[in-house]
């Protein structure tokens, strides 16, 4: 069960700690803009997100969810499902275009490029990629997340070792000099609309994800250590920040900064990180986009995609800063509303959810026979679907290669 739930839980941060937290914008405008206040932001973030990791895995697992909808539309009423639904599909496209001006900003602050080659270079990619296998091109650049893991421990390592600062002078100088999120004036309400914004832009994934594991109870684990794992890189990476505050302030990739503080060669190598976590993030919200607009006709898919992809283009030259500053807390007051439907049934139906682990574990022991009849006939799920689904849990543990791809997911 471990083995599992730390796949699921490394799966659940991969979604989560995007380019977004690649950068370190988000970061600092959420946290570190709020002084030594902001580690307390930091403590409410990782508690809170922790809360929504293990409601969404669970959910996720527990009506093996092929799309969010399947979840929303059986949690909530109608109305607020609708919300819940055309808030991930608008941070899906806000939060890819978004990507578009990170690139060229990352390009820009490492080799001066012009703002315009990196959202070019991007386009082009996407333009291109759309057009292939969207699973080998994810599985190729997946090992940019435990790379950018690495990097964050070593901007840390370096920040507390290296760098001899006082507390209340750079907590002084971030709430003075460093700006913050567009309407959120206090830390508890930048650590909520940050929280709100990471699970809006998660949560569609981490269903689709989820619903792919029959065992309830591990993947809950797997929630609940996620949003842990979460709770210590954020925690590590506002330190970081707030350390070099004074020579990473103004910069549109403050954790590069960080890095390049650390050592240029590393800072090269760290540029080209970001640029593939910004691909990955924005590949995967405008995929997303495509696949779900065009869910009733799967042949326009490509017209749709890059139609989006261009105009996504065109509205991301309104700047890096001024977009995460400005379009990020709407986004994430949305997140907060996702958040607190999702938490709020997960709790008042915890022990219906604990009792359907329960089934399921018995069901994976029994293997087959009058036992298993008995559990799937209290199941959630229809009969067939709960027997069907036990069946591919038996083959998959036996051969892990029968986990659906990327695409079945989305």
């Amino acid at each position: 069960m471990w083995k599992r739930s730390l796949a699921v839980a490394a799966s659940f941060v991969g979604i989560v700690v995007g380019a977004g937290f690649a950068s370190g914008m988000e970061a600092l405008q959420y946290f570190v803009a709020y002084g030594t206040n902001g580690f307390y932001g930091v403590i409410l973030a990782s508690v809170t997100m922790l809360f929504a990791a293990t409601a969404f895995m669970t959910f996720g697992s527990y009506f093996l969810a092929r799309e969010h909808n399947e979840v929303f539309y059986n949690v909530t009423s109608k109305p607020a499902a609708f919300i819940m639904d055309w808030s991930a599909v608008a941070c899906m496209f806000s939060v890819g275009f978004v990507m578009f001006a990170g690139a060229g900003s990352n390009l820009r602050q490492s080799f001066g490029w012009p703002i315009w080659v990196g959202a070019v270079a991007m386009l082009a990619l996407m333009l291109i990629v759309g057009r292939f296998d969207v699973d080998k091109v994810s599985s190729v650049i997946g090992w940019a997340t435990p790379l950018l893991v690495v990097f964050v421990l070593i901007g840390s390592i370096y920040s507390f070792t290296q760098v001899d600062v006082s507390w209340s002078e750079v907590g002084s100088y971030a709430q003075q000099e460093v700006s913050r999120a567009d309407g959120t004036p206090y830390w508890w309400l930048g650590a909520l609309n940050h929280t709100g914004l990471n699970a809006l832009c998660g949560v569609s994934m981490a269903l689709v994800m989820a619903g792919d594991e029959f065992d309830t109870k591990s993947t809950r684990l797997g929630g609940i250590l996620g949003g842990v794992i979460y709770a210590v890189m954020l925690a590590l990476l506002v330190a970081s920040l707030l350390i070099q505050v004074e020579s990473v302030n103004g910069n549109d990739m403050p954790l590069l900064a960080v890095i390049d503080n650390v050592d240029p060669v590393l800072g090269f190598i760290m540029t080209w990180v970001i640029f593939l976590m910004v691909f990955n993030t924005c590949l995967g919200m405008f995929y997303a986009l495509a696949k779900r607009l065009t869910r009733k006709k799967p042949e326009r898919f490509y017209p749709v995609y890059a139609i989006a992809c261009i105009v996504g283009f065109g509205l991301s030259f309104a700047g890096f800063q001024p977009l995460v500053s400005s379009l990020y807390p709407i986004l994430g007051y949305l997140g907060l509303f996702v958040m607190a439907v999702m938490t709020v049934t997960y709790l008042r139906h915890r022990s219906e959810l604990k009792d359907e682990g329960e089934r399921r574990a018995d069901a994976v022991e029994a293997g087959d026979g009058k036992e298993v009849d008995d559990l799937a006939s209290e199941s959630n799920l229809e009969e067939d679907e709960f027997k069907e689904a036990l069946e591919e849990e038996i083959e998959s543990s036996e051969d892990d290669n029968g986990r659906r791809s990327l695409n079945d997911l989305l």
